[in-house]
């Protein structure tokens, strides 16, 4: 039975009742009776007196890149660290003497509460406050690193620690990197989950997959998410406003047939085509033409890679049509959207000159030099 951090840090209530307690957190951090993380402090007697909330909000409920309003649940002050305020103002800081962190990651660089817990753990440096995490598998297992690593000078809100992709490290495991990285003065305990090996796969957990932000809705989406996140920064449509973003795409100049027949083979998975209309976001109340991916086989399915190939083809297809993003995007405000997502400008340069098989060894690289630095911070077996 897998049992996460949550439990482990349950265990030391009797020496921790009387500390006032923040907590960053929203509402798939659960127990195993699907029970708020928040819900099961306050029951157990724990001294909760603010909560922050990440992207989306506690109950996810905003769509991406908006601004959330701060709000009162179980009669404490929730407030938003997404928006106009990304870390708390200094009046926070003095309402408590402990922060805990639960947080359902998917495993992959771009998505952002891990980079708002990091950041928050900056604000703390030096401020003699006690963070505990609690820790949970990472869906996308513990051994699987896909993809090139993120340069500093990339550093953005989707990414401020050099990174594959695809890491296959928990949220405490990344923690462990940022205090080492950035040298924080931060007393940090990690409450590690009961029962993990990093070698498990989501289905072996026992866990059910609840939904941590809007558009992340099935398990089948965290596994097509770090090579179709990579649309964000396109004019191809990644499927938001539909009932399977991520997993469906396209664009209103495409032909759904043609796509799929010069994609080709993908190892994996199947791609069928499709047509839909989203609902809002890109191309909002258009026909819309690209294509479905059904993940067949998890262990031979290479996001990333698909989401290059992806993005070749249909730059070879349609020429001009395909467009890349230009910034604002995720507060950066001067490099390409597309850049900080794959971790500098060197894919996107080189898009058309090199073919996939290229990319993946230059990467392969990336990954082997992870590995090593990886291992200093790994928890699990």
């Amino acid at each position: 039975m897998i049992y996460p951090g949550l439990y482990s840090f349950i265990e030391k209530k009797q020496v921790l009742k009387k500390i006032r307690f923040a907590i960053l957190s929203h509402q798939a951090a659960c127990d195993l009776n699907y029970r708020f993380t928040v819900s099961v402090l306050l029951d157990e007697g724990f001294n909760v007196v603010v909560i922050f909330s990440p992207e989306h909000g506690f109950f996810s409920e905003e769509q991406d890149q908006k601004s959330v309003p701060h709000r009162m649940l179980w009669k404490i002050p929730v407030f938003s660290l997404y928006g106009e305020h990304l870390v708390p103002p200094d009046e926070f800081l003095h309402k408590f003497d402990a922060l805990i962190i639960d947080l359902v990651d998917i495993g992959t660089r771009y998505y952002t509460y891990i980079w708002t817990a990091v950041l928050f753990l900056k604000r703390l440096s030096g401020k003699d406050k006690k963070v505990f995490v609690l820790d949970r598998p990472n869906p996308l297992g513990g051994d699987f690193i896909e993809g090139p690593i993120l340069k500093e000078e990339y550093f953005s809100f989707v990414g401020l620690l050099p990174l594959p992709v695809v890491h296959g490290m928990t949220f405490g495991e990344l923690i462990k990197y940022a205090v080492d990285y950035y040298k924080l003065d931060v007393d940090v305990e990690i409450c590690p989950v009961k029962g993990y090996k990093r070698s498990m796969g989501f289905y072996e957990l026992g866990l059910d997959f609840i939904p941590p932000s809007p558009n992340m809705p099935f398990i089948t989406t965290a596994y097509v998410y770090p090579g179709m996140c990579l649309l964000e920064a396109t004019n191809i449509s990644e499927g938001r406003g539909t009932t399977r973003p991520f997993e469906i795409f396209g664009a209103p100049f495409m032909n759904p047939f043609k796509l799929v027949k010069y994609l080709g083979f993908v190892d994996g998975a199947i791609v069928r085509p499709y047509y839909f209309i989203p609902t809002f976001n890109k191309y909002k109340g258009k026909l819309t033409g690209g294509g479905f991916i059904h993940v067949k086989n998890f262990k031979r399915f290479k996001p990333f890679s698909f989401g290059i190939k992806l993005i070749k083809t249909i730059r070879e297809l349609y020429g001009d049509k395909f467009k890349f993003r230009s910034p604002p995007y995720e507060y950066e405000k001067e490099k390409m959207p597309f850049d900080i997502l794959t971790g500098s400008d060197f894919i996107r340069k080189h898009i058309d000159k090199f073919s996939l098989e290229d990319f993946e060894s230059i990467w392969e690289e990336d990954v082997e030099k992870f590995r090593n630095i990886r291992d200093r911070y790994l928890i699990y077996a």
